[in-house]
This record gives C-alpha cells, structure tokens and sequence, in this order.
C-alpha cells in the first residue's frame, strides 16, 4: 500500500446509534476503540461520514418518506440535532479529521466525497463504522465501484444484528475479494 494514498473512511459513529434510541447499535461500543485508534494515528487521513436524517418524513421523497414515517422518532424534529454528532472522541478529532454528511445509506450519492479524494490522488479506502449489513456494506460497494482499493477493517465494523453482519462479511470476502480485503485493525495499521 503507498503510503500516501489511503484514507480511513469512518461510518456513521454517531450518538444516535451508540445511545438509547430506536437505531441503537450494542456492539458499537466494542468497535469503538479500534476506530480511535486509527483515527488517533492519523486524523488527518480520517474522513467521518454522518447519516443525517431529515426534519420531517415529509421533506423527504419517494420510499424515503415512507421509511421515515415508520422511523419518524428518528427525524431531527423529535431526535433533536444534537444526537447527528459523532460520539464525542470521534468529534475531538475533527479537525484535522473530516465531516461528510449524508442523507441516504452511501456516502457517494452526491459525488462530493469521490470528487474530492479523486482530487487527492486517493486510492485505497480502509472502512470502519456501522452499520456493517446496511451503510458500511453501501460505502464499500459504492467505493468498489468507483474503483477504490477497499480495506474492511474486520474488527472495527458493527452491526445491530449478528446474522446479517456475518453474512455481509462473507458476501464482501468472497464475491469481491479482487477488489476488497479484510484485515483487523492492527494489519491495517503495521501496513500503513
């Protein structure tokens, strides 16, 4: 791997899903002192995305709408704001570490995050976050796609269901394994 052409791109740590709400991910905070780590060693190659919901469902469109009205606890108008940080070690590294907010489950809908890390010269993405079965398996295929070198750090990834993370490292392993690697965090880290 060269050395300078890698990012750590850092899913969705947010309060709303290390804290008591409906979106709630236990294992988030076994994942979580993995992805300080890297993050500590190199805010500057740390790009944090945020799962931003809407206000309203109705500010929404499409199968949106619909899935924000069976989650309307979590639109910002009764989640409140404040619950879209990140959990507050992740947030003390910003800056130098980076914020990309979203609104869908891949971070590469809008074109800003590949615009600019192409722009960088960027080649290789190392994911960590949650949810592995949901927005980690949306940015690692998005970032195969646009033809990223995709690291899946094995041990800082999580999910709210065993099964289905389980399954999705599997499916990323074995079905694009020219394409991804999974390593834990320490592999990652003596390469990097």
């Amino acid at each position: 791997m060269n050395k300078n052409n890698w990012i750590h791109l850092c899913i969705d740590m947010q309060r709303m899903f290390a804290e008591d709400t409906p979106w709630h991910v236990p294992w988030m905070q076994h994942v979580s002192p993995q992805i300080e780590e890297i993050a500590k060693h190199y805010p500057q190659r740390t790009v944090f995305t945020r799962f931003v919901p809407p206000k309203r469902a109705v500010d929404m469109h499409g199968m949106w709408r619909s899935y924000y009205e069976k989650w309307d606890a979590m639109t910002l108008e009764r989640l409140g704001r404040e619950m879209v940080d990140l959990i507050p070690p992740l947030k003390a590294l910003v800056p130098p570490a980076r914020v990309f907010d979203k609104r869908t489950y891949s971070p590469w809908t809008t074109g800003e995050l590949h615009r600019v890390l192409a722009g960088e010269g960027v080649e290789t993405v190392a994911i960590s976050g949650g949810e592995t079965d949901v927005c980690v398996l949306a940015a690692a295929i998005g970032a195969i796609d646009l033809g990223y070198r995709v690291i899946l750090l094995k041990d800082a990834v999580c999910s709210g269901v065993d099964d289905t993370h389980d399954a999705s490292l599997e499916l990323l392993g074995d079905r694009f394994s020219v394409q991804l690697e999974i390593l834990p965090t320490e592999g990652f880290l003596s390469r990097a």
